[in-house]
């Protein structure tokens, strides 16, 4: 599995460790990625995806997952995310 966010594409970045002595070294500062359960209320099903701390406090600033993935452009959401944005349009374009 990939260290790469779902919902915002974040992924691991690269820095230096530097010591007290001002010595540095390279290293990986990876994202603070969790499992969580979302749930869509426009298809009525919950979702496991892999996303970081800040992405799940952006779900709840906007009202949930489908507000969220409303906004979310395409090019930064997995393809799974992808797949739940469609169906999301789909059933909304049908009700």
């Amino acid at each position: 599995m990939s260290r790469v966010c779902e919902l915002t594409g974040k992924g691991p970045m690269s820095g230096n460790t530097v010591s007290h002595a001002n010595n540095k070294s390279r290293r990986r500062f990876l994202p603070n990625l969790n499992e969580v359960t979302l749930i869509s209320d426009v298809l009525g099903q919950s979702f496991k995806l892999r996303v970081t701390a800040a992405a799940l406090r952006s779900v709840d600033h906007r009202g949930g997952l489908d507000a969220y993935l409303a906004k979310a452009k395409d090019d930064e959401l997995s393809t799974a995310a992808q797949k739940i944005k469609k169906d999301i349009a789909k059933a909304q374009a049908a009700a």
